[in-house]
């Protein structure tokens, strides 16, 4: 394994004399930027907690974590955010990893189980239906055990690994980053590294470059984990987009400008 880049001396934090908090999704998809993390001098600079999308969410507003891997739906609710890093969850296309599972097509699906692991995934299907696909369904929100429930007219949005092991099992399954990318042409941002205070530059620059460590070791990663049922080569590399460029911020402000004018019309 080549060895880790050298990094900026390390600057003294002004806001914080503890160790910095973060919090990422224990998906499968975070697992190339957890590896550069683990693996480089700034792990030693960190507590880190692991958890499903929506924990690591409610965890950033409680100030439980300083900066957390989080579903960017989170970004209204919060008093101060601080977009950090050049890297995310994302896609610019089909993501695999997120989609709506039905046993009939999508224009007969009447009620929809939304995943309760990731509001992200959650808003953006309740977008896609009304905007893309243009249909009208009831909207549930799920159990822990809410995938037993998806047949007949029920469908379900899956997200992370279960979803990976899903596309082998339903009759449909609709990719929501490839339903946006359809709708708007843009790729889409799922998670971003996000903090609720201003974090000392030299530590977001090392992370930063932690995180670039662990997306250009893929073939490590992909040695550490046990066999999937999907290819995860394929996964990381031509589904998953790691970059937080451009197009992708976008994509972004679209997506909470949809969020925004949702929210507006529930509250009139």
């Amino acid at each position: 394994m080549d060895a880790f880049p050298t990094f900026a001396p390390k600057i003294k934090l002004i806001a914080l004399d503890r160790k910095i908090r973060v919090g990422a999704v224990s998906y499968l998809n975070t697992k190339p930027l957890l590896y550069g993390i683990e693996h480089s001098p700034v792990f030693d600079e960190i507590s880190l907690f692991t958890e499903y999308p929506a924990r690591i969410a409610d965890m950033l507003l409680a100030d439980e974590i300083d900066i957390g891997l989080v579903p960017v739906s989170i970004i209204p609710q919060m008093r101060e955010y601080h977009i950090n890093t050049r890297f995310c969850i994302g896609c610019d296309g089909p993501v695999a990893s997120v989609c709506l599972f039905s046993e009939v097509p999508i224009e007969k699906v009447k009620r929809v189980i939304l995943d309760y692991q990731s509001r992200t995934s959650v808003a953006l299907a309740e977008i896609l239906f009304e905007k893309h696909w243009k249909q009208k369904p009831v909207f549930v929100q799920a159990g822990t055990d809410f995938i037993s429930e998806i047949g007949g007219d029920t469908a379900a949005v899956v997200i992370g690994d279960r979803a990976l092991h899903q596309r082998n099992l339903s009759a449909y399954h609709y990719d929501l980053g490839d339903a946006w990318k359809q709708m708007t042409g843009l790729p889409f941002v799922f998670a971003a590294w996000i903090s609720n205070k201003t974090l000392d530059p030299g530590w977001v620059e090392r992370f930063n470059q932690a995180n670039g460590f662990g997306i250009e070791h893929i073939p490590e990663v992909l040695r550490k984990l046990p066999e999937n049922t999907f290819d995860l080569q394929s996964y990381y590399t031509k589904y998953l987009s790691y970059s937080l460029n451009e197009e992708k911020r976008k994509g972004l402000e679209l997506f909470l400008s949809l969020i925004k004018k949702k929210s507006a019309a529930v509250i009139q």
